[in-house]
């Protein structure tokens, strides 16, 4: 095992220094080994530390903490993997708020690999369940390389996390305790399936962390910065899912919602992203590929031929404004003229004609 990276444990430490901050301090001073060599009055200069923060790390803070986590960490057979550490998800990485370390049992290249978040309600419905089956087993069809990200809890977490196992994909869950437990801990034995199969169980949270239940919304942050997009496959106008949804869009990464009826509890979230426009509808594992440009397996499925729809003057009119790259809808609207809701409209007919597809970050693509 490589050796611990005891000084990046022990910023997760030092009192009255929040995660965001560490990232700060780590983004200006480039490890944690030049944090803990800096001056006190270099640490408030250049970090606009406190004065009483900035001394307690000079003075060593954290770095008892930091060995008795490295010596439970080497008794539990747990890698941390520091956020300098190339084993370290890059897309974690981008996030103001990444966690100086990660506590890993597993394989640490399942961290490395294009990833697919999938969340949803602990009360899943025998719909949730069957769609899970059917998005995973698509998508693995699809992109075969491909890693299903969850939260290890009941409900759509671990039916996608089984379904991965199932249909050969590699599965990470990210869970709000400290390792080697799992909560629940009904969900122990999956934790170890899913390990012996290539993937892994990761957390931000040590051994010392007072475990309390508060720590499930910040655990979905992890959840929507690892992955390149998330899914949401059912969910109720509130719970956790949908907050993995909110941050994955302000990360910029893809999300993408399973339609419901309008009147199942079970789908209202799913309904009201795609109404919001904060998801892109998705019916198939295809459909996740496609969303995610990942198409590599794509031309091996047979598909029926469909006759492109005729488009009326005003689309043809809005489609001949598209250059050859993809546009932005804010450049759609200087060029049209149209107002917000008029252009949505034409957008939207246009996607379904097949005569464009829109891309993350609101931008869209020209097909014909």
């Amino acid at each position: 095992m490589p050796l611990m990276p005891i000084k990046d444990i022990a910023l997760t430490f030092v009192p009255r220094l929040g995660t965001r901050a560490v990232a700060y301090l780590l983004e200006c001073f480039g490890s944690a080994e030049a944090i803990y060599s800096a001056s006190a009055q270099e640490l408030i200069s250049r970090a606009e530390l406190r004065e009483d923060v900035a001394r307690s790390i000079v003075e060593g803070a954290g770095m008892r903490e930091a060995e008795r986590e490295a010596t439970y960490c080497l008794r539990h057979d747990i890698k941390v993997i520091a956020s300098t550490d190339e084993c370290y998800p890059s897309l974690l990485r981008e996030i103001d708020d990444y966690p100086a370390v990660i506590y890993l049992r597993g394989n640490a290249e399942a961290l490395k690999a294009r990833s697919v978040a999938f969340v949803g309600t602990r009360k899943i419905s025998s719909y949730g369940q069957r769609m899970c089956n059917e998005l995973v087993q698509g998508f693995a069809e699809c992109v075969p390389d491909a890693v299903v990200v969850s939260g290890l809890a009941y409900g759509v977490d671990s039916a996608c996390h089984r379904a991965a196992l199932q249909y050969g994909l590699t599965t990470v869950g990210v869970v709000a305790n400290a390792l080697p437990s799992i909560t629940p801990t009904a969900h122990q034995h999956l934790a170890e399936d899913m390990i012996s199969h290539g993937g892994a169980v990761i957390t931000e949270l040590s051994s010392q962390t007072k475990q309390n239940g508060r720590y499930y919304i910040t655990r979905n942050r992890i959840i929507a910065a690892i992955a390149a997009g998330t899914v949401v496959v059912e969910s109720a106008e509130s719970g956790g899912s949908l907050s993995t949804a909110a941050f994955a869009d302000g990360y910029n990464r893809t999300v993408m919602a399973l339609p419901g009826r309008a009147t199942d509890v079970n789908s209202r979230g799913c309904n009201l992203l795609i109404r919001n426009r904060k998801a892109q509808a998705i019916l198939s594992g295809e459909d996740i590929a496609r969303e995610m440009m990942w198409e590599m397996g794509l031309d091996n499925i047979s598909k029926p031929v469909k006759e492109p729809m005729p488009l009326t003057r005003d689309e043809e009119q809005l489609l001949a404004l598209f250059d050859n790259e993809p546009i932005s809808i804010d450049t759609l609207l200087l060029r049209s003229g149209l107002n917000a809701g008029e252009l949505s409209l034409h957008l939207m007919t246009l996607e379904l004609s097949g005569a464009i597809r829109q891309l993350p970050g609101k931008h869209y693509e020209k097909l014909i």
